[in-house]
């Protein structure tokens, strides 16, 4: 009996730790003035945007226009630094015939707040509707695109709006299959509150979508981006980068990645 009081004891201490440091081992996020805040080093106009969530929460945006875009990308960006942090990668895609907004989830750069499941994802729903009331912006023709952790958040955006496509770089199936990866097999996702569950959501999503990964992911293995994309309905591409890791897709694959990314674009917005 004292055994097995001591190890009940134990495990219910071992789940109130690991819901202590839940957040903070999945969400990194750096506030301003951390990071690189000139856009214009890299040749970039941007615009300052603030908006508020439904539960109040101020955020913070950029808004880069293109006056020749055939559409419009919001970018969900992944679970450490900042959105100054993508600058560079930023620079790039705004050479597409497109308009970018990349915004920052609470807690995150110059967004107020502090970052859980539900309030990253109040928050990508926020930027969607401040986006489509921009004057510049033809709200039928908006595209999704989530990296890593960013790739969560915008699969569960696309269940609750109607975006017209959906791009997902280097994003896992759920955080219960990433806690499993992490520490050896242990069934931590159920322990953890924290679900991200993507495979299952992104059956409910009805609009193309585009996986692309990294056959060399160190963080998020090739094979959840794939799993992933097995669940999505049709139309679908897979798009597998040769010799890419998770964060250096776009660098690895070069022009080859921003044609494919502009191609999906127009396909999708037909």
């Amino acid at each position: 009996m004292k055994f097995a009081l001591t190890l009940v004891v134990f495990l219910l201490l071992f789940v109130l730790f690991i819901r202590l440091i839940e957040n903070k081992s999945i969400f990194f996020p750096s506030k301003f003035p951390a990071g690189y805040w000139q856009p214009e080093a890299f040749g970039l106009t941007v615009r300052d945007c603030f908006f508020k969530t439904a539960d109040g929460v101020r955020l913070h945006g950029w808004f880069v226009k293109n006056d020749s875009a055939a559409a419009t990308l919001i970018w969900c960006t992944g679970n450490a630094g900042n959105i100054s942090d993508r600058l560079d990668n930023l620079a790039r895609l705004a050479k597409l015939p497109i308009s970018v907004f990349i915004f920052g989830y609470r807690g995150y750069g110059k967004s107020e707040g502090t970052p859980d499941e539900e309030g990253v994802y109040q928050d990508a729903l926020a930027a969607y509707d401040y986006v489509a009331t921009l004057p510049e912006v033809n709200s039928d023709k908006i595209v999704l695109f989530g990296q890593s952790l960013g790739g969560a958040v915008a699969v569960d955006l696309a269940t609750k709006r109607k975006p017209a496509g959906l791009i997902l770089e280097a994003t896992f199936t759920s955080a219960g299959d990433m806690a499993k990866l992490a520490f050896g097999g242990l069934p931590l996702g159920m322990i953890i509150k924290t679900k991200f569950d993507s495979v299952k959501k992104v059956a409910q999503v009805h609009t193309p979508v585009l996986v692309i990964h990294g056959d060399r992911d160190g963080t998020v293995p090739l094979q959840l981006g794939r799993q992933l994309f097995a669940a999505a309905n049709v139309p679908k591409e897979f798009y597998e980068i040769a010799g890419a890791d998770h964060n250096d897709t776009y660098i690895v694959g070069g022009q080859a990645y921003f044609d494919r990314i502009s191609r999906f674009i127009d396909n999708s917005i037909k």
